[in-house]
């Protein structure tokens, strides 16, 4: 989808984030994992992303224009 341009490469940045969580992280076999397990990768993958610029200026348009921003 990226290569076709329907998305931009922070949207694939964070598809990548949330895959990478849905996924359960780094296992390498099937597991049963806690909630907690879930929740501390999810927690991981968003402090990442508040560390990107993109990322910042999407919630700041959120909040000050109540509309995603496209960047």
């Amino acid at each position: 989808m990226n290569a076709s341009k329907y998305i931009s490469e922070h949207d694939q940045k964070i598809a990548n984030k949330l895959a990478y969580v849905m996924a359960g992280g780094d296992l390498s076999e099937p597991t049963l994992v806690s909630e907690q397990y879930l929740l501390d990768l999810e927690r991981e993958a968003f402090l990442s992303l508040t560390g990107e610029r993109k990322t910042l200026e999407r919630l700041q348009h959120m909040i000050q224009k109540g509309k995603p921003l496209r960047n």
